[in-house]
């Protein structure tokens, strides 16, 4: 693939396991919750749990509050405390890179390609995970909700990575793990497709993207000449 410029990184589930990090992370809340003698069925309020994260937003700081309000009526600030030393621990035990993305960020940098993160995460909590996974320093800049206060799907935050850029769309690729979130805004302001398979949990419609990969190391492969 002949005159690639930039490559655009979606974060979660296309650099990091982001899926897996935060069902274990909540799983430990759970079981934490319980020590401290919140009396819950384990499996069905994980379950319930994850969808408080899909109701209130999946980075939301208040979820363990809310639910213990919908179990006790109140917040147990001791239940509440166990829950969110559980998770962090967790988290921090999960928060690791695909394989293979760092030789493979270190090889595209050293072709002078610039390297760009756009996520629908909040900006500081995008490069929290990538400090934590110490990857920030391959990455020209990164985009994140507040830049545009809008998510991929509207395109805005693709939009702004462009004008940042300076570079024509067609010389630009999008990585991602999400159809609707990244492959169908890309592919509508021109830039080339490609889908992280490995992190990706949706079904390919109608609208497909120029390149599958299954492993981050088949970028190498799509921006030789």
């Amino acid at each position: 693939m002949k005159n690639i410029k930039a490559i655009i990184f979606d974060l979660d589930n296309t650099l990091i396991d982001f899926i897996k990090m935060k069902q274990e992370s909540v799983k430990s809340a759970i079981k934490a919750m319980i020590r401290t003698g919140l009396e819950i069925n384990e499996s069905e309020e994980y379950k319930n749990l994850m969808n408080l994260y899909l109701k209130l937003g999946i980075e939301s700081e208040n979820v363990f509050q809310e639910f213990l309000k919908s179990k006790l009526g109140r917040i147990d600030e001791k239940m509440l405390a166990a829950a969110i030393n559980a998770y962090l621990k967790t988290k921090n035990n999960f928060l690791k890179p695909y394989p293979n993305v760092k030789s493979t960020l270190s090889k595209l940098k050293k072709t002078g390609i610039k390297l760009i993160i756009v996520s629908d995460a909040p900006k500081v909590k995008a490069y929290q995970r990538l400090l934590a996974i110490g990857i920030e320093k391959y990455f020209d800049f990164v985009i994140g909700f507040e830049d545009t206060g809008r998510k991929k799907k509207t395109e805005l935050p693709l939009r702004m990575a462009i004008e940042k850029l300076k570079f024509n769309p067609e010389e630009i690729i999008m990585v991602g793990d999400s159809i609707k979130r990244d492959i169908i805004p890309a592919r509508k302001l021109g830039m080339i497709s490609v889908l992280a398979k490995y992190g990706s949990q949706e079904k390919i419609g109608k609208i497909k993207p120029h390149h599958e990969i299954n492993d981050i190391r088949e970028i190498l492969k799509l921006i030789k000449p």
